[in-house]
């Protein structure tokens, strides 16, 4: 194939040509006039799965051949020279070991990192060991190095960095990964040399980015048949720049600085690289604008000096499209568009971008035409129902049950999905009302029984067992095996999905847990956790659950079968081997293309460097090689947006240097090219703003229903003639509607539990502890009151808290009521009452906390309040409840209490600080109290008042239950209420 040569033959394309094409285009063009068995001899080896299938799919789309010896760099270490050095350890089993040995670190020193931090670490000290072992770096150069200046940092590091020593210096036989795959290159290179092959060897598509592969491409480099063809070469860099790309710590960043590297390695000059086809790139004048634009910094004294001699900007940006969007959602939705146009017209479009977030938003945007694109990433695996189902019953060992935790399982897709499924959901649905309802917040089987034996007329049998079993008492304190947690949680997961209707005694019924694309990653993913579980230790529940996640979330899944033909999602690594018509480049930000470098705990750009790694700036050159091979495509748009979700966004450098050369060359036209780019994508921003265009509506008016007067309340209860009084709304909502707010399913140590636990506490108090003979004092208080926390409240930390409280107040409250006692006895506690107001012939009905009595018959009325009591004037003109329950007794009793004379009622403010507030019995007599109560329900009794919403609030910022139904922030408190006559 190849004439004998003494240099090194290495081969290029130049940005914008379709690579896989054309290399087998080239490659029959060298085959030409040959025999049909001499393509079969050529070794053609490529450095990804997705390179490898899309050449099969040209060479099966061409015409009849014999198909060369195609493999991955990845591969050679299955040839039979290479059969006896062992299979490479799992990256889980060294992640796991690692994981033991850093825990044990800091177990012993804590000050050297935070415990949550272990896995971060691990994966950290994983990817060191990995970078170390591709680049041929021993732990003795880094250990060498000099860092006189860093003592202090480069200690703690060495402790970290001794583990991965004394961890590869164990068992040298024991290969990971990268230290296999550079054992098994460096037998090839020393085979070569005794051997050299003789049949063609070419190595196709890879930049020489990692160390290993970079020493391979030297040696196939080197073969009397050997080839090297390098994608995306810029062949109009002038070789005054290919000579400043000679240090890595200023070059790095560069797109071509890889290339000049396997230069140096080979001592070949830039000019001696040779295309491997013809095929000429769809945009060759704008190659030249880019390449220019991309000279390392300091650019700008080249583009003074080049820029001139730049011509046919118009040509080079003729199909360039500037979309500078002023949100995410626009540039997703003017992106979407065209996807759509692309979908349209049959042209194979594909938006290339690293920003997973940008991908989601274009994806829902094309939902509405009913378009899924191909997207290569797919879905990360912990986001998909079977990872979110794992994660959530791992959650189970590691603490408490709780209704949130309990319903979130129970209403999952993959739940109980072997049998039953409806009968399961219409369960978990009256579950969940009578969670919300009756609770407890930890349910257990015993209060799963009580919930049973609530429903009347529904058995829930098998239900209610697999219930308890799958769910109840599965905390797993202290540490545990790996072998072990992995076994409980695939049995247990196995035996949610499977549901109650399955036989227990078999085996391998799991629902469809394990069904499909996402079930079955799901799956490899336990079973290699449970094959390497054994190197995994024992570690906590809640270590085992972060575990489960970090694993889940380093897998991908994607159907196949799903994506829209032509329409493609893909990342950067994909773009390099792939061709379309339309590539859109999106995102591009500063932070999101390029990422940025990722933090290294270990060493510093000089350390590095010194020690022969990678520097954080070779993610960021890829990702310029990757923007100059994308920009050069036949059709492409660049898109950003100015604004993120909360601060202004920095355009891509590649982008802004682009733009910053366009304007600065008006002799050329670059600022009318510009100019125009920037036309064609405000175009399409303004279709997309069309397309979010909604018809105006009206603000909604302050409600004021008015319904028919027998649909009207006819019993209140006496609390609610405030809420009456300020909104009189809500008791419409609430009595005429009959509406009422769900109770949330997650139960918290809220005001509302902390008042109910008072009243019983303070009742017990004084009903059962006074009247026995205890003594008045701050111990049996407080006594009492651990007792009822103990059984009511399930948060120790709530518990120590409220009780807190309560002791600062106790001397305060006991002072206040031996003051009480000797005034009255108590009566009764929670004592319940009625009377009828006529007219207009409305019930009301109260409750009253205590009520005391004097040796006169006189009454006294006390309610407690664990917020702030209202004051004197607010009981007059809003809080009536004690007046009211004061003119209840004087007139009618109350309950079981004859009428009688009230002498007095307070507030007792029980909160934060003690209080009493009176009531203004003086100034309110009863009489009074009746006759401004009866003028009230009057009012509401006839058929031209409204229910007005927000009427009298005591405050702006006030919250109702039922605000949302009156849509109120489409109108406030200035705005007249609109009455509505209601039938």
């Amino acid at each position: 194939m190849f004439d004998p040569d003494t240099t090194a033959r290495v081969f290029a394309l130049p940005p914008g040509v379709d690579f896989p094409d054309a290399l087998i285009a080239g490659l029959r063009t060298r085959m030409a006039g040959q025999p049909p068995e001499a393509l079969a001899r050529v070794q053609l080896v490529v450095n990804t799965r997705r390179m490898a299938r899309r050449i099969r799919d040209i060479f099966d789309g061409g015409p009849p051949c014999l198909l060369p010896q195609l493999s991955l760099v990845t591969d050679l270490g299955e040839s039979g020279a290479m059969d006896h050095l062992p299979p490479a350890i799992p990256p889980l089993r060294r992640r796991l070991e690692l994981t033991q040995l850093i825990a044990k670190l800091l177990d012993q020193q804590p000050d050297l990192a935070a415990r949550a931090s272990l896995y971060d670490l691990a994966d950290s000290l994983a990817g060191l060991i990995d970078e170390m072992q591709g680049e041929g770096v021993s732990p003795a150069d880094i250990r060498n190095l000099d860092v006189s200046d860093l003592s202090g940092h480069w200690a703690r590091a060495q402790t970290f960095i001794g583990i991965a020593d004394d961890l590869l210096a164990s068992d040298e036989d024991e290969l990971d990964m990268q230290a296999r795959q550079r054992r098994v290159v460096e037998g090839l290179i020393a085979r070569w040399q005794d051997v050299p092959p003789q049949h063609p060897v070419i190595l196709a598509g890879s930049t020489g980015s990692r160390g290993t592969t970079l020493m391979l491409m030297q040696a196939i480099a080197r073969l009397p048949q050997g080839a090297v063809v390098l994608p995306g070469y810029d062949f109009d860099q002038p070789d005054a720049v290919w000579g400043g790309l000679d240090r890595a710590l200023t070059s790095e960043d560069h797109p071509q600085y890889r290339f000049r590297k396997l230069m140096d390695r080979l001592e070949v000059a830039p000019g001696e690289i040779r295309r491997w086809a013809d095929t000429a790139p769809p945009a060759p004048t704008r190659n030249r604008l880019v390449s220019l634009a991309l000279r390392p910094a300091p650019v700008t004294d080249a583009w003074m000096a080049e820029g001139p001699s730049l011509t046919g900007l118009d040509a080079a940006t003729a199909d360039l499209t500037l979309i500078e969007a002023a949100s995410p959602r626009d540039e997703a939705l003017a992106i979407a568009l065209r996807l759509r146009e692309a979908a349209q017209t049959g042209q194979s479009a594909a938006l290339i971008t690293p920003d997973r977030m940008l991908t989601r938003q274009v994806t829902a945007a094309l939902e509405r035409w009913n378009i899924i694109p191909d997207d290569s990433a797919g879905q990360p695996l912990h986001l998909s129902p079977p990872g979110r189902f794992l994660r959530h019953v791992a959650e189970l060992f590691s603490g408490r049950l709780t209704s949130e935790t309990l319903l979130t399982l129970l209403k999952h897709p993959l739940c109980h999905d072997g049998g039953g499924r409806g009968d399961h959901l219409r369960h978990a649905r009256d579950l969940e009302l009578d969670l919300r309802r009756h609770g407890p917040a930890f349910p257990d089987a015993a209060g799963l029984s009580r919930f049973a034996a609530r429903q009347d007329g529904n058995s829930f049998g098998p239900w209610l067992d697999w219930l308890t079993d799958c769910f109840c008492d599965r905390a797993r304190p202290g540490e545990r095996a790996l072998c072990d947690w992995v076994a409980d949680l695939r049995a247990l997961a196995e035996r949610i999905a499977a549901g109650s209707q399955t036989d227990t005694t078999q085996t391998g019924d799991s629902g469809t847990l394990w069904q499909k694309n996402a079930g079955q990653k799901a799956l490899a993913v336990i079973t290699t956790l449970e094959r390497e579980a054994e190197h995994g230790g024992a570690m906590s529940a809640r270590d085992f659950a972060d575990l489960l996640g970090a694993l889940l979330q380093g897998e991908e899944v994607r159907d196949r079968d799903a994506g829209f033909r032509g329409i493609m999602i893909w990342g950067t690594l994909e773009a390099r081997v792939m061709g379309a018509d339309l590539l859109i480049l999106g995102g591009l930000n500063e932070g999101s293309w390029p990422e940025p470098a990722r933090p290294d705990p270990w060493l510093n750009r000089q350390m590095r460097d010194r020690a022969g790694l990678l520097l954080p700036e070779r993610r960021i050159g890829l990702s310029a090689h990757d923007f100059q091979q994308a920009i050069a495509a036949p059709e492409v748009w660049l898109t950003r947006a100015k604004r993120s979700d909360d601060a202004e966004t920095v355009p891509s450098r590649w982008l802004n240097r682009l733009t910053n050369l366009l304007a600065g060359l008006p002799g050329q036209g670059g600022p009318q090219a510009l100019s125009d780019m920037r036309a064609r994508g405000r175009t399409w921003l303004d279709w997309a703003g069309a397309l979010e265009e909604t018809t105006p509506v009206p603000s909604a008016p302050r409600p004021s229903p008015r319904p028919p007067v027998t649909a009207r309340p006819d019993r209140l209860s006496v609390t609610e003639i405030k809420r009456l009084i300020r909104d009189p709304y809500a008791v419409y909502a609430r009595r005429v509607l009959r509406l009422h707010p769900l109770d949330p399913l997650v139960q918290e140590a809220d005001s509302l539990l902390r008042g109910t636990v008072l009243h019983e506490v303070f009742e017990r108090f004084i009903r059962d502890d006074l009247g026995g003979g205890a003594p008045m004092d701050r111990a049996t208080l407080l006594a009492r009151a651990k007792e009822v926390l103990d059984e009511h409240v399930p948060w120790p930390t709530a518990r120590a808290l409220w009780l807190a409280r309560l002791g600062r107040i106790a001397p305060a409250f006991l002072e206040g009521e031996a003051a009480r006692q000797d005034i009255a006895r108590p009566l009764a506690f929670e004592a319940s009452g009625q009377m009828r107001i006529d007219p207009p012939g409305v019930t009301l009905v109260g409750r009253a906390d205590r009520i005391d009595m004097d040796t006169r018959g006189a009454m006294y009325i006390y309610d407690y309040k664990t917020g702030a009591p209202p004051s004197r004037d607010q009981q007059a003109k809003f809080d009536k409840q004690l007046l009211i329950e004061a003119a209840m007794i004087e007139q009618v009793g109350f309950g079981k209490i004859a009428a009688a004379p009230v002498a007095g009622a307070s507030f007792i403010g029980i909160g934060s600080s003690y209080k009493e507030v009176p009531a203004p019995l003086g100034d309110e007599p009863p009489a009074q109290v009746l006759e401004d109560l009866r003028e009230l329900l009057t009012a509401y009794a006839r058929p031209d008042q409204g229910y007005t919403a927000r009427r009298m609030l005591f405050k702006d910022s006030d919250v109702g239950d039922y605000d949302h139904l009156a849509r109120f922030g489409e109108w406030d408190r200035a705005t007249a209420p609109t009455p509505e006559d209601l039938t």
